[in-house]
């Protein structure tokens, strides 16, 4: 199945539609979140700059149209949600509103429906972090480019990053960190994609602020240092040539990872972002998720039905 952004273009993310002839077109109810059949549940999570109502749209959509009831939630700080733009200086906070509202959206459906998470970039630490709250159980985690560490092509220079925590307690807010390249241009391999990228009203092509460039740092070094306690079922994609998130770390969580079933699958020549890669790396990549999400759900759904019949019966 084609991914969505095959029908974008540097203009807009539907192309020569109206985002609700767009959504028709679909088959997809548009709300706050994208909802089709009962094939079960998937949490979106954006990363560092992005927002639920731009690219990760698309693959909402595309997890839509494979059957998944469908949501996603923007940041403090990002897209529509309140807040310093792009500032995150604690990221519990932004854990605790994903686990808050996912749960709220899984209440929705019926509690035997599996469940997923998947996160890009800095979503997918969120989601490792949301794992390892061990609140209510997910059925499968879905990694795209994950910020488990940085890449030494974007982390702040070592100068920089010895004086941050000073600069931090004393001007939070400064923005004084800019990264060595700027993310859209290092994220998105495909030039039209990387202006359409900073074509959102919402995005901030500002430097980070100091307090936000520490806890991002803060948090690699926690997911690091609690891989071997990640448990559940895994899927880890990754750009081989991402210049963000550090593939090396990403092999190291496969690695460590306690969870039993678990999948890698590091493509070379691609970058961070990878539905920002040509149209056939992106049907490439998104099959591949999909189909591992199809499996894992029809797993779960076996599983859950033969739990209720068991209690039917007892």
């Amino acid at each position: 199945m084609v991914h969505p952004i095959a029908e974008a273009n540097v203009q807009s993310l539907f192309g020569s539609l109206t985002p609700t002839k767009f959504y028709s077109h679909h088959s997809v109810t548009h709300s706050s979140s994208y909802m089709t059949n009962s094939r079960g549940v998937m949490a979106v999570i954006h990363g560092f700059t992005g927002e639920s109502n731009w690219f990760i749209q698309l693959t909402a959509i595309h997890f839509a149209k494979s059957g998944f009831a469908t949501c996603a939630i923007d940041h403090q700080g990002h897209g529509f949600s309140e807040g310093l733009q792009c500032h995150i200086p604690d990221i519990n906070p932004v854990v605790d509103d994903c686990i808050e509202f996912f749960d709220s959206f899984r209440e929705q459906h019926s509690q035997s429906l599996p469940s997923f998470l998947y996160g890009e970039s800095l979503g997918g630490a969120i989601a490792l972090l949301i794992h390892l709250r061990r609140g209510r159980p997910w059925d499968g985690i879905v990694l795209n480019g994950a910020m488990c560490g940085l890449s030494p092509k974007f982390k702040p220079t070592w100068t920089l990053e010895r004086l941050l925590s000073a600069v931090a307690w004393v001007a939070p807010t400064l923005t004084v960190v800019p990264a060595r390249r700027k993310i859209p241009n290092v994220s998105f391999k495909e030039e039209w994609k990387r202006r359409l990228a900073t074509a959102s009203p919402q995005r901030t092509q500002a430097a980070l602020r100091a307090a936000t460039a520490l806890e991002l740092l803060r948090v690699c070094r926690e997911v690091q240092r609690r891989f071997g306690e990640v448990e559940v079922p895994l899927l880890i994609v990754h750009g081989g040539d991402d210049a963000v998130s550090d593939p090396a770390c990403a092999e190291e969580l496969y690695k460590k990872a306690a969870s039993k079933d678990k999948t890698i699958r590091i493509y070379p020549g691609m970058w961070h972002l990878l539905v920002g890669e040509s149209q056939e790396n992106v049907d490439l990549v998104f099959d591949y998720i999909v189909e591992w999400l199809c499996e894992r759900a029809g797993r779960a759904a076996a599983h859950n039905a033969s739990g209720e019949a068991s209690a039917s019966v007892a």
